[in-house]
Protein backbone atom coordinates (compact mmCIF):
# COMPACT_ATOMS: atom_id res chain seq x y z
CA UNK A 1 0.00 0.00 0.00
CA UNK A 2 1.34 3.15 -0.91
CA UNK A 3 0.59 6.53 1.22
CA UNK A 4 -1.94 8.80 -0.32
CA UNK A 5 0.50 11.61 0.94
CA UNK A 6 3.00 10.89 -1.89
CA UNK A 7 0.99 12.69 -4.16
CA UNK A 8 -0.75 15.43 -2.46
CA UNK A 9 2.48 17.58 -2.78
CA UNK A 10 1.81 17.15 -6.60
CA UNK A 11 0.86 20.06 -8.33
CA UNK A 12 0.07 18.11 -11.85
CA UNK A 13 -3.88 17.10 -12.21
CA UNK A 14 -4.23 13.44 -10.37
CA UNK A 15 -6.58 10.35 -11.42
CA UNK A 16 -7.47 7.52 -9.00
CA UNK A 17 -9.27 4.74 -11.14
CA UNK A 18 -11.68 2.42 -8.90
CA UNK A 19 -12.56 -0.97 -10.10
CA UNK A 20 -13.84 -4.13 -7.80
CA UNK A 21 -12.31 -7.35 -9.49
CA UNK A 22 -9.84 -8.80 -11.13
CA UNK A 23 -11.54 -8.58 -14.77
CA UNK A 24 -12.20 -5.19 -14.35
CA UNK A 25 -8.59 -4.74 -12.80
CA UNK A 26 -7.52 -5.22 -16.71
CA UNK A 27 -9.98 -3.44 -18.25
CA UNK A 28 -8.87 -0.45 -16.13
CA UNK A 29 -4.92 -1.21 -17.28
CA UNK A 30 -5.72 -1.12 -20.46
CA UNK A 31 -7.35 2.09 -20.33
CA UNK A 32 -4.70 3.27 -17.80
CA UNK A 33 -1.75 2.25 -20.34
CA UNK A 34 -3.01 3.98 -23.21
CA UNK A 35 -3.76 7.69 -21.29
CA UNK A 36 -0.44 7.11 -19.98
CA UNK A 37 0.82 7.37 -23.77
CA UNK A 38 -1.02 10.73 -24.14
CA UNK A 39 -0.71 12.86 -20.76
CA UNK A 40 1.65 13.06 -17.75
CA UNK A 41 -0.83 13.04 -15.55
CA UNK A 42 -0.12 11.19 -12.21
CA UNK A 43 -2.37 7.81 -11.70
CA UNK A 44 -2.87 5.95 -8.80
CA UNK A 45 -5.70 2.83 -8.17
CA UNK A 46 -7.75 1.26 -5.25
CA UNK A 47 -9.18 -2.30 -6.33
CA UNK A 48 -12.17 -2.38 -3.84
CA UNK A 49 -12.40 -6.14 -4.53
CA UNK A 50 -9.17 -7.65 -4.48
CA UNK A 51 -5.28 -6.62 -4.87
CA UNK A 52 -5.68 -5.34 -7.85
CA UNK A 53 -1.95 -7.28 -9.00
CA UNK A 54 -2.78 -6.56 -12.53
CA UNK A 55 -1.98 -2.76 -11.29
CA UNK A 56 2.16 -3.98 -11.19
CA UNK A 57 2.35 -4.28 -14.71
CA UNK A 58 2.27 -0.74 -15.39
CA UNK A 59 3.80 -0.02 -12.15
CA UNK A 60 0.77 1.68 -11.49
CA UNK A 61 0.92 2.75 -7.51
CA UNK A 62 -2.14 1.64 -5.16
CA UNK A 63 -3.11 3.88 -2.10
CA UNK A 64 -5.38 2.42 0.54
CA UNK A 65 -5.86 -0.74 2.10
CA UNK A 66 -6.80 -3.78 -0.46
CA UNK A 67 -8.01 -7.11 1.14
CA UNK A 68 -9.25 -10.46 -0.90
CA UNK A 69 -12.38 -11.25 0.81
CA UNK A 70 -13.62 -14.88 0.97
CA UNK A 71 -16.13 -14.48 -1.68
CA UNK A 72 -13.98 -13.12 -4.05
CA UNK A 73 -16.14 -10.45 -5.06
CA UNK A 74 -19.16 -12.79 -5.96
CA UNK A 75 -21.66 -11.61 -3.05
CA UNK A 76 -24.51 -10.68 -5.34
CA UNK A 77 -24.38 -13.85 -6.79
CA UNK A 78 -24.57 -15.75 -2.99
CA UNK A 79 -26.35 -13.83 -0.49
CA UNK A 80 -24.83 -16.33 1.97
CA UNK A 81 -21.10 -15.20 1.00
CA UNK A 82 -22.20 -11.39 2.46
CA UNK A 83 -21.46 -12.90 6.25
CA UNK A 84 -18.69 -14.44 5.31
CA UNK A 85 -17.10 -11.40 4.04
CA UNK A 86 -18.36 -9.49 6.84
CA UNK A 87 -16.88 -11.52 9.20
CA UNK A 88 -13.25 -11.38 7.19
CA UNK A 89 -13.36 -7.70 7.58
CA UNK A 90 -15.43 -6.07 4.65
CA UNK A 91 -16.94 -3.17 6.85
CA UNK A 92 -13.83 -2.02 8.13
CA UNK A 93 -11.73 -2.59 4.76
CA UNK A 94 -15.03 -0.54 3.01
CA UNK A 95 -14.65 2.53 5.65
CA UNK A 96 -11.15 2.90 5.13
CA UNK A 97 -11.40 2.89 1.26
CA UNK A 98 -14.34 5.33 1.13
CA UNK A 99 -11.83 7.75 3.39
CA UNK A 100 -8.81 7.51 1.02
CA UNK A 101 -11.15 8.07 -1.71
CA UNK A 102 -12.57 10.88 -0.16
CA UNK A 103 -9.60 12.25 0.08
CA UNK A 104 -8.54 12.22 -3.29
CA UNK A 105 -11.70 13.44 -4.66
CA UNK A 106 -10.16 17.45 -2.98
CA UNK A 107 -7.49 17.32 -5.45
CA UNK A 108 -8.14 15.11 -8.28
CA UNK A 109 -10.33 13.49 -11.05
CA UNK A 110 -11.67 9.83 -10.87
CA UNK A 111 -12.47 6.78 -13.63
CA UNK A 112 -14.44 4.15 -12.12
CA UNK A 113 -14.43 0.72 -13.83
CA UNK A 114 -17.24 -1.98 -12.92
CA UNK A 115 -20.92 -1.84 -11.20
CA UNK A 116 -22.32 0.41 -8.80
CA UNK A 117 -19.65 0.19 -6.41
CA UNK A 118 -16.94 1.77 -7.97
CA UNK A 119 -19.61 4.25 -9.37
CA UNK A 120 -20.90 5.25 -5.73
CA UNK A 121 -17.47 5.65 -4.85
CA UNK A 122 -16.75 8.01 -7.55
CA UNK A 123 -20.12 10.00 -6.82
CA UNK A 124 -19.18 10.59 -2.92
CA UNK A 125 -15.53 11.74 -3.34
CA UNK A 126 -16.68 14.97 -4.40
CA UNK A 127 -14.60 14.66 -7.28
CA UNK A 128 -15.19 14.82 -11.01
CA UNK A 129 -15.50 11.39 -12.46
CA UNK A 130 -16.18 9.16 -15.57
CA UNK A 131 -17.21 5.31 -15.68
CA UNK A 132 -16.82 2.49 -17.63
CA UNK A 133 -19.65 0.07 -17.06
CA UNK A 134 -18.43 -3.58 -17.34
CA UNK A 135 -21.46 -5.52 -15.60
CA UNK A 136 -24.47 -4.85 -17.46
CA UNK A 137 -26.14 -4.40 -20.68
CA UNK A 138 -29.39 -3.88 -22.43
CA UNK A 139 -28.73 -7.78 -24.01
CA UNK A 140 -29.45 -8.95 -20.70
CA UNK A 141 -32.91 -7.74 -21.26
CA UNK A 142 -33.44 -7.45 -24.65
CA UNK A 143 -31.62 -7.73 -28.25
CA UNK A 144 -32.54 -6.12 -31.83
CA UNK A 145 -35.35 -8.20 -32.04
CA UNK A 146 -37.09 -7.54 -29.31
CA UNK A 147 -37.18 -8.62 -25.44
CA UNK A 148 -36.04 -12.46 -24.18
CA UNK A 149 -37.97 -14.59 -22.86
CA UNK A 150 -37.93 -14.30 -18.79
CA UNK A 151 -39.09 -17.71 -16.61
CA UNK A 152 -39.96 -16.03 -13.46
CA UNK A 153 -42.49 -13.55 -12.43
CA UNK A 154 -39.55 -11.87 -10.93
CA UNK A 155 -37.06 -11.94 -13.64
CA UNK A 156 -40.03 -10.54 -16.14
CA UNK A 157 -40.45 -7.51 -14.24
CA UNK A 158 -37.06 -6.42 -15.26
CA UNK A 159 -38.43 -5.92 -18.16
CA UNK A 160 -40.90 -3.57 -17.47
CA UNK A 161 -37.71 -1.29 -16.46
CA UNK A 162 -36.98 1.76 -18.98
CA UNK A 163 -33.16 0.61 -18.73
CA UNK A 164 -30.78 -2.28 -17.22
CA UNK A 165 -29.74 0.47 -15.35
CA UNK A 166 -32.06 0.90 -12.42
CA UNK A 167 -32.96 4.98 -11.35
CA UNK A 168 -30.01 5.16 -8.87
CA UNK A 169 -27.42 4.08 -11.57
CA UNK A 170 -28.83 6.97 -14.05
CA UNK A 171 -29.00 9.48 -11.20
CA UNK A 172 -24.82 8.78 -10.56
CA UNK A 173 -24.44 8.78 -14.70
CA UNK A 174 -26.02 11.97 -15.08
CA UNK A 175 -25.30 13.59 -12.33
CA UNK A 176 -22.79 17.05 -13.66
CA UNK A 177 -19.99 15.68 -12.10
CA UNK A 178 -19.93 12.57 -14.56
CA UNK A 179 -17.99 13.51 -17.29
CA UNK A 180 -18.30 10.77 -19.20
CA UNK A 181 -19.84 7.29 -19.57
CA UNK A 182 -18.57 4.13 -21.40
CA UNK A 183 -20.71 1.90 -21.49
CA UNK A 184 -20.22 -1.99 -23.01
CA UNK A 185 -22.03 -1.85 -26.28
CA UNK A 186 -23.90 0.48 -28.81
CA UNK A 187 -27.16 -1.05 -27.38
CA UNK A 188 -26.65 -0.11 -24.16
CA UNK A 189 -25.32 3.43 -25.06
CA UNK A 190 -28.08 4.44 -27.00
CA UNK A 191 -30.80 3.42 -24.24
CA UNK A 192 -28.32 5.85 -21.43
CA UNK A 193 -28.14 8.69 -24.11
CA UNK A 194 -31.86 9.10 -23.50
CA UNK A 195 -31.72 9.89 -20.44
CA UNK A 196 -29.00 12.89 -21.09
CA UNK A 197 -26.34 11.00 -19.84
CA UNK A 198 -22.81 12.00 -21.10
CA UNK A 199 -22.71 8.22 -22.66
CA UNK A 200 -19.92 7.51 -25.09
CA UNK A 201 -19.97 4.21 -27.55
CA UNK A 202 -16.20 3.36 -28.13
CA UNK A 203 -16.58 -0.32 -27.75
CA UNK A 204 -15.50 -2.94 -25.23
CA UNK A 205 -11.50 -2.63 -23.74
CA UNK A 206 -12.26 -6.41 -23.03
CA UNK A 207 -11.46 -7.10 -26.46
CA UNK A 208 -8.03 -5.47 -27.05
CA UNK A 209 -4.61 -7.42 -26.25
CA UNK A 210 -5.61 -10.65 -27.83
CA UNK A 211 -3.48 -10.55 -30.90
CA UNK A 212 -2.33 -14.59 -31.54
CA UNK A 213 1.35 -14.35 -30.34
CA UNK A 214 2.67 -17.54 -32.18
CA UNK A 215 3.65 -19.40 -28.72
CA UNK A 216 1.62 -22.01 -29.59
CA UNK A 217 2.78 -24.43 -32.21
CA UNK A 218 0.86 -26.63 -33.67
CA UNK A 219 0.62 -28.80 -36.85
CA UNK A 220 -1.86 -27.91 -39.88
CA UNK A 221 -4.59 -30.25 -39.74
CA UNK A 222 -7.64 -28.84 -41.78
CA UNK A 223 -9.99 -32.09 -41.09
CA UNK A 224 -9.43 -31.46 -36.83
CA UNK A 225 -11.48 -29.93 -34.66
CA UNK A 226 -10.16 -27.80 -31.72
CA UNK A 227 -12.17 -27.07 -29.42
CA UNK A 228 -11.03 -24.22 -26.41
CA UNK A 229 -11.39 -25.47 -22.86
CA UNK A 230 -12.37 -22.67 -20.40
CA UNK A 231 -13.04 -23.86 -16.81
CA UNK A 232 -13.02 -20.26 -15.19
CA UNK A 233 -9.91 -18.57 -12.86
CA UNK A 234 -11.08 -18.94 -9.36
CA UNK A 235 -9.81 -21.65 -6.99
CA UNK A 236 -11.59 -24.17 -6.21
CA UNK A 237 -14.31 -23.64 -8.44
CA UNK A 238 -12.19 -24.06 -11.43
CA UNK A 239 -10.98 -27.45 -10.68
CA UNK A 240 -14.77 -28.13 -9.79
CA UNK A 241 -15.70 -27.04 -13.16
CA UNK A 242 -12.92 -28.75 -15.01
CA UNK A 243 -14.29 -32.53 -13.64
CA UNK A 244 -17.59 -31.39 -15.40
CA UNK A 245 -15.19 -30.30 -18.73
CA UNK A 246 -13.56 -33.27 -18.91
CA UNK A 247 -17.20 -35.16 -18.56
CA UNK A 248 -18.01 -33.33 -21.73
CA UNK A 249 -14.93 -34.23 -23.62
CA UNK A 250 -15.07 -37.63 -22.49
CA UNK A 251 -18.42 -37.91 -24.36
CA UNK A 252 -17.02 -36.07 -27.17
CA UNK A 253 -14.18 -38.44 -28.31
CA UNK A 254 -17.08 -41.00 -27.77
CA UNK A 255 -19.34 -38.51 -30.52
CA UNK A 256 -16.73 -38.06 -32.80
CA UNK A 257 -14.30 -41.45 -33.09
CA UNK A 258 -13.15 -41.04 -36.14
CA UNK A 259 -12.41 -37.19 -36.36
CA UNK A 260 -9.04 -35.47 -34.47
CA UNK A 261 -9.65 -33.72 -31.87
CA UNK A 262 -7.70 -31.11 -30.10
CA UNK A 263 -8.90 -29.75 -27.23
CA UNK A 264 -6.68 -26.44 -25.53
CA UNK A 265 -6.64 -25.96 -22.04
CA UNK A 266 -6.29 -21.96 -21.47
CA UNK A 267 -5.37 -22.20 -17.74
CA UNK A 268 -5.27 -19.29 -15.52
CA UNK A 269 -2.04 -18.54 -13.70
CA UNK A 270 -3.88 -18.80 -10.73
CA UNK A 271 -4.40 -22.19 -10.54
CA UNK A 272 -1.88 -25.38 -10.08
CA UNK A 273 -2.05 -28.01 -13.19
CA UNK A 274 -1.31 -30.98 -10.81
CA UNK A 275 -5.00 -31.24 -9.74
CA UNK A 276 -5.63 -30.80 -13.74
CA UNK A 277 -3.23 -33.06 -15.22
CA UNK A 278 -4.33 -36.31 -12.20
CA UNK A 279 -7.47 -35.86 -13.57
CA UNK A 280 -7.08 -36.91 -16.97
CA UNK A 281 -5.02 -39.27 -15.97
CA UNK A 282 -7.62 -40.39 -13.82
CA UNK A 283 -9.40 -40.12 -16.88
CA UNK A 284 -7.58 -43.02 -19.12
CA UNK A 285 -5.27 -39.90 -20.95
CA UNK A 286 -1.54 -40.79 -21.16
CA UNK A 287 0.61 -37.76 -20.53
CA UNK A 288 3.66 -36.70 -22.48
CA UNK A 289 4.58 -33.06 -20.53
CA UNK A 290 1.81 -31.16 -20.92
CA UNK A 291 -0.28 -32.68 -23.86
CA UNK A 292 -2.13 -35.60 -22.74
CA UNK A 293 -3.57 -38.44 -25.31
CA UNK A 294 -6.77 -40.55 -25.60
CA UNK A 295 -8.03 -42.83 -28.93
CA UNK A 296 -8.70 -39.92 -32.11
CA UNK A 297 -8.06 -36.61 -29.31
CA UNK A 298 -4.74 -34.63 -27.71
CA UNK A 299 -5.33 -32.18 -24.87
CA UNK A 300 -2.92 -29.36 -24.19
CA UNK A 301 -2.40 -27.41 -21.21
CA UNK A 302 -1.24 -24.10 -20.90
CA UNK A 303 -0.44 -20.89 -18.99
CA UNK A 304 1.23 -18.62 -21.40
CA UNK A 305 -0.99 -19.04 -24.43
CA UNK A 306 -4.24 -17.59 -23.81
CA UNK A 307 -4.53 -15.66 -27.26
CA UNK A 308 -3.33 -18.12 -29.26
CA UNK A 309 -5.98 -20.35 -27.92
CA UNK A 310 -8.47 -18.31 -28.54
CA UNK A 311 -7.94 -18.04 -32.11
CA UNK A 312 -6.78 -21.59 -32.86
CA UNK A 313 -9.63 -23.07 -31.59
CA UNK A 314 -13.00 -23.56 -33.38
CA UNK A 315 -15.37 -23.62 -30.51
CA UNK A 316 -15.10 -23.42 -26.59
CA UNK A 317 -16.45 -25.67 -23.46
CA UNK A 318 -16.67 -22.66 -21.37
CA UNK A 319 -17.42 -22.05 -17.68
CA UNK A 320 -15.97 -18.90 -17.19
CA UNK A 321 -16.61 -14.80 -17.47
CA UNK A 322 -14.63 -12.89 -19.35
CA UNK A 323 -12.99 -15.34 -21.45
CA UNK A 324 -16.26 -16.64 -22.92
CA UNK A 325 -16.98 -13.17 -23.79
CA UNK A 326 -13.43 -12.85 -25.69
CA UNK A 327 -13.52 -15.85 -26.76
CA UNK A 328 -17.34 -15.26 -28.82
CA UNK A 329 -16.15 -11.48 -29.37
CA UNK A 330 -14.10 -13.13 -32.15
CA UNK A 331 -16.94 -14.32 -33.92
CA UNK A 332 -16.94 -17.74 -32.85
CA UNK A 333 -19.17 -20.11 -30.93
CA UNK A 334 -19.08 -21.58 -26.89
CA UNK A 335 -21.33 -24.19 -25.42
CA UNK A 336 -21.97 -23.50 -21.40
CA UNK A 337 -23.38 -25.85 -18.37
CA UNK A 338 -23.73 -24.64 -15.09
CA UNK A 339 -21.50 -25.16 -12.21
CA UNK A 340 -21.75 -24.80 -8.63
CA UNK A 341 -20.53 -21.63 -8.11
CA UNK A 342 -19.97 -18.75 -6.79
CA UNK A 343 -19.41 -17.62 -9.50
CA UNK A 344 -20.14 -20.27 -12.73
CA UNK A 345 -23.53 -20.84 -11.54
CA UNK A 346 -27.13 -21.67 -13.39
CA UNK A 347 -27.85 -17.97 -12.51
CA UNK A 348 -24.64 -16.85 -13.96
CA UNK A 349 -24.66 -19.18 -17.30
CA UNK A 350 -28.23 -18.20 -17.95
CA UNK A 351 -27.17 -14.59 -17.72
CA UNK A 352 -24.38 -15.02 -19.89
CA UNK A 353 -26.66 -16.58 -22.58
CA UNK A 354 -28.74 -13.61 -22.91
CA UNK A 355 -26.07 -11.23 -22.88
CA UNK A 356 -24.41 -13.54 -25.69
CA UNK A 357 -27.63 -14.30 -27.45
CA UNK A 358 -26.98 -17.07 -30.24
CA UNK A 359 -22.90 -17.15 -29.53
CA UNK A 360 -23.51 -18.96 -26.36
CA UNK A 361 -25.88 -22.47 -26.25
CA UNK A 362 -26.37 -23.20 -22.40
CA UNK A 363 -27.35 -26.86 -22.02
CA UNK A 364 -28.15 -28.70 -18.90
CA UNK A 365 -25.69 -31.57 -18.24
CA UNK A 366 -21.98 -31.60 -19.82
CA UNK A 367 -23.10 -35.17 -21.28
CA UNK A 368 -25.16 -32.63 -23.91
CA UNK A 369 -22.03 -30.89 -25.15
CA UNK A 370 -21.56 -33.60 -27.91
CA UNK A 371 -24.91 -33.06 -29.65
CA UNK A 372 -24.58 -29.14 -29.48
CA UNK A 373 -21.24 -29.40 -31.57
CA UNK A 374 -22.82 -31.64 -33.86
CA UNK A 375 -25.76 -29.16 -34.44
CA UNK A 376 -23.61 -26.80 -34.85
CA UNK A 377 -21.13 -28.24 -37.68
CA UNK A 378 -24.25 -28.99 -39.49
CA UNK A 379 -25.43 -25.69 -39.85
CA UNK A 380 -23.03 -23.14 -41.75
CA UNK A 381 -25.31 -20.74 -41.55
CA UNK A 382 -26.14 -20.95 -37.98
CA UNK A 383 -22.37 -20.79 -37.96
CA UNK A 384 -22.04 -17.21 -40.03
CA UNK A 385 -24.80 -15.66 -37.97
CA UNK A 386 -23.21 -16.50 -34.69
CA UNK A 387 -19.56 -14.61 -35.83
CA UNK A 388 -21.81 -11.34 -36.60
CA UNK A 389 -23.20 -11.47 -33.30
CA UNK A 390 -19.94 -12.11 -31.74
CA UNK A 391 -18.41 -8.91 -33.67
CA UNK A 392 -21.91 -6.96 -32.45
CA UNK A 393 -21.82 -7.86 -29.14
CA UNK A 394 -18.33 -7.18 -28.04
CA UNK A 395 -17.03 -4.71 -30.59
CA UNK A 396 -13.88 -4.11 -32.32
CA UNK A 397 -10.25 -3.76 -30.98
CA UNK A 398 -9.21 -0.42 -29.79
CA UNK A 399 -11.69 0.66 -27.30
CA UNK A 400 -8.76 1.39 -24.16
CA UNK A 401 -7.44 3.83 -26.91
CA UNK A 402 -10.24 5.49 -27.98
CA UNK A 403 -11.82 5.69 -23.87
CA UNK A 404 -8.20 7.23 -23.26
CA UNK A 405 -8.74 9.85 -25.87
CA UNK A 406 -12.33 10.88 -24.62
CA UNK A 407 -10.96 11.48 -20.77
CA UNK A 408 -8.26 13.51 -22.09
CA UNK A 409 -10.83 15.84 -23.72
CA UNK A 410 -13.27 15.56 -20.84
CA UNK A 411 -11.28 16.01 -17.99
CA UNK A 412 -9.29 18.57 -19.67
CA UNK A 413 -6.16 16.41 -19.40
CA UNK A 414 -3.94 18.10 -22.34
Amino acid sequence: MNNLSAFSSSSTLKLLCLSNGHGEDVIAVRILQKLQQLTSIDIAALPIVGEGRAYSQLSIPIIGAVQTMPSGGFIYMDGRQVLRDLQGGLLKLTVSQIKVVRSWGKTGVILAVGDIVPLLFAWGSGANYAFVGTAKSEYYRRDESGWHQRRSPISRLENLSSSVYHPVDRYLMRHPRCKAVFPRDTLTTKTLQKWAIPAFDLGNPMMDGLEAQNLLKLDTDPQRLTILLLPGSRPPEAYENWQKILLAVTQLIFAFPTRSLLFLAAIAPTLTLEPLCQSLIDSGFSQASLTFEQKNASVILTQNAYNDCLHQADLAIAMAGTATEQFIGLGKCAIAFPGNGPQYTYAFAEAQSRHLGSSLTLVEHPKQVADAVRSLLQDPTRLQQIAENGYQRMGEPGAAHRIAQCLVQQFNLE
